[in-house]
């Protein structure tokens, strides 16, 4: 079963709810995309702060799951900071991108860039999750 097979494959509720889909997947990088709809919004139709956070935790943890020793029961998030640069209206699509920053036997470091599809930053997200 490839990466991609993997995480889609994988049961992660908050994420489906979301609309998270994964499109690409290896050690080095995993890509998903999320709509940005009506109930994921602000007042002014903009993506909230909190769907960023959220996007980007799914992601990198999906990261860490396909990098995990194979005597690691999963994984949590143990620190999660976000820069946010620029909005995302509702109906743009977002692409979350994360790569390694550090790959530990109890940590792992990843940072994911979400853009809008055509390029325009929206936040990079640094997180750090244990490995359990």
């Amino acid at each position: 079963m490839t990466p991609l097979e993997r995480l889609k494959a994988m049961k992660m509720p908050f994420a489906e709810l979301k609309g998270v889909e994964f499109v690409e997947a290896g050690k080095d990088r995993v890509v998903a995309r999320m709509t940005v709809r009506p109930d994921l919004c602000t007042l002014h139709h903009t993506i909230h702060g909190g769907a960023v956070m959220a996007l980007a935790d799914s992601v990198g943890a999906a990261a860490t799951v396909i990098n995990l020793p194979d005597d690691a029961k999963g994984t949590t998030t143990l620190e999660s900071k976000t820069n946010f640069i620029g909005g995302a209206k509702e109906g743009t699509t977002i692409v979350a991108t994360a790569t390694p920053v550090h790959r530990g036997r109890r940590t792992q470091v990843w940072t994911t860039r979400l853009e809008t599809e055509d390029g325009k930053l929206v936040a990079v997200v640094t997180q750090t999750q244990l490995v359990l």
